[in-house]
């Protein structure tokens, strides 16, 4: 099970986290310190696995983010790795050739993307196609309640002459 999934830019700061267990707020903030130092220090050629309290850490760099999984310890870290990887074959089609700029920018829709792979933890949707299905439709909800929006706003303006 992932315990928090963590976006770390080469420059240390946080571009996403989800939190799957509780955690207090300082509890969190020290975490993501912790681990950004441990992550960033380590020379590109050394292992991906990491021993970190109780946890397994599995982290992969992808161009400028480091994708941070912590898992319990009896979880098996190559199968955490493929789900980074899936994670990140996902905001790859989504976003076309996915940058730091579209996570810092369209962070709710990698929320989004996030939130069909896992529930609580968990891998719940391993279809890349199934959940860009999904995205693309929540894509057309959301230009159907702007445009609805648009007229509704339009139709007052004109009431309102």
């Amino acid at each position: 099970m992932i315990n928090f999934l963590l976006l770390v830019s080469r420059q240390g700061k946080t571009r996403l986290s989800k939190w799957y267990k509780h955690y207090t707020t300082k509890e969190k903030a020290r975490a993501i310190r912790e681990l950004t130092n441990l992550v960033l220090a380590r020379a590109p050629k050394m292992c991906n696995f990491i021993e970190w309290r109780d946890k397994k850490v599995i982290y992969k760099r992808y161009a400028s983010l480091f994708f941070i999984a912590a898992v319990d310890s009896s979880d098996n870290e190559l199968i955490t790795l493929e789900m980074i990887h899936l994670f990140v074959e996902i905001l790859d089609r989504y976003f076309g050739n996915v940058c730091e700029l579209d996570i810092i920018f369209n962070f709710h829709k990698a929320y989004y993307i996030l939130d069909e792979l896992f529930i609580g933890g968990h891998l719940q949707e391993s279809s890349k196609n199934e959940v860009l299905r999904v995205c693309s439709q929540m894509d057309e909800l959301m230009e159907e309640q702007k445009d609805d929006n648009l007229a509704a706003m339009v139709a007052q303006m004109s009431r309102s002459r």
